[in-house]
């Protein structure tokens, strides 16, 4: 049986082509604190995980909190059996109530590791890959509406189709920047406007009113599922929830009240992909659309949303992203790129990723049984 011998974790800096990220409430990042958790066995074989919150006022989850909250984790795992993944996640969050993200990379890093004692890609021990790709959206980050409706033309040229703008501010500016954007739309693309919570409730039914004869996607417009909810019962245009989807249950009670056509399934704010496959696979079960992707992340969380992703059925794949192709900095082999618009799980065991200790640097923190 293999057993846990010691748990790593690197930290690296991911900084952005673009140069920075802006989306609801004045919220900007321009390099992005990763945290890289290896589970290291008996048996030589190692296991990779990545963590990145999209800074520290999107989700009740910040860079540092990770590291601190492995360094709790990991002594409670040290010994155990990485492949046993139900008793692993089981240990966790009786060690540790709450923080999804800092037990999902090394639920990920678990998952790398079934996949490389088993010789199987992850996509496989998740039902297998469904087609040779799948495609992905693109964010388009908060500028004034002619600067984000002439990003369409840059990313369609990209291969992208899918275009989700980061509105969620001043109510009259993001209906100008929801209205300027479709104008530049082609048949086959797709509008999403992603508004991060950033309306208050009357604004919000506001903006879905004076845009109901666009052909646009609302996601997140408030803080609280009961005002999106409100929301969602005054408009006509599709409905996708995000930052509110942060547990199985949260997804049995949307559904429950038709209060989403979509979701965006965050593999770290659920707690990694044990549980996120479980809401996979009961929104295929129950005609619910996904976007699988993260928060934020590098190579080796790109890697696990493909493996996610690329083991969907496409009809209720909504999309996909990859975050390696945002940033500057590589620091996996293995991990996949995109492709005019799309992206491909890899055939290889695991995760199929090899992480580059040169890049990556020594570990700043290491957890072992001695």
């Amino acid at each position: 049986m293999m057993r846990i011998t010691a748990i790593r974790a690197y930290q690296i800096d991911l900084p952005l082509l673009e140069g920075s990220y802006k989306w609801s409430g004045g919220n900007s990042v321009s390099v992005f604190d990763s945290t890289v958790v290896e589970v290291v066995t008996d048996t030589g074989l190692s296991g990779w995980g990545e963590v990145c919150p999209l800074g520290p006022a999107y989700l009740p989850a910040y860079a540092r909190g990770a590291r601190t909250g492995i360094a709790e984790l990991a002594p409670h795992l040290i010994g155990m059996d990485p492949l046993a993944l139900g008793e692993v996640n089981r240990r966790m969050d009786a060690a540790m109530r709450g923080h999804p993200y800092v037990k999902s990379p090394i639920d990920v890093a678990c998952w790398d590791l079934l996949g490389q004692a088993a010789g199987l890609p992850v996509a496989t021990l998740m039902g297998g890959h469904v087609g040779e790709r799948f495609a992905l959206y693109r964010a388009i980050s908060q500028e004034s509406p002619e600067a984000m409706a002439g990003r369409i033309a840059q990313y369609r040229a990209e291969g992208y189709r899918k275009f989700q703008l980061k509105v969620g501010g001043d109510p009259d500016t993001d209906i100008d920047r929801i209205r300027a954007a479709a104008a530049k739309l082609q048949r086959g693309d797709v509008l999403i406007a992603d508004a991060n919570t950033g309306w208050t409730q009357h604004a919000a039914v506001r903006v879905a009113d004076a845009v109901r004869d666009v052909d646009v996607y609302i996601e997140q417009p408030c803080y609280s599922y009961e005002e999106c909810l409100a929301v969602r019962r005054h408009t006509n245009r599709p409905f996708v929830l995000d930052e509110v989807i942060d547990s199985l249950d949260a997804v049995v009670r949307g559904i429950a009240d038709q209060a989403m056509d979509v979701i965006n399934l965050k593999i770290s704010k659920v707690g990694g992909l044990t549980r996120a496959r479980q809401i996979r696979d009961l929104c295929v079960s129950l005609g619910i659309a996904m976007t699988i992707e993260d928060t934020w992340g590098g190579d080796i969380t790109t890697a696990a949303i493909a493996h996610l992703a690329h083991s969907t059925p496409e009809r209720f794949l909504f999309s996909a992203t990859d975050f390696n192709s945002y940033g500057s900095v590589s620091f996996a082999d293995g991990a996949p790129q995109r492709v005019d618009g799309f992206l491909a799980a890899s055939r290889e065991p695991g995760l199929g990723v090899r992480p580059r200790l040169d890049v990556l640097g020594k570990p700043v923190l290491e957890i072992t049984g001695a």
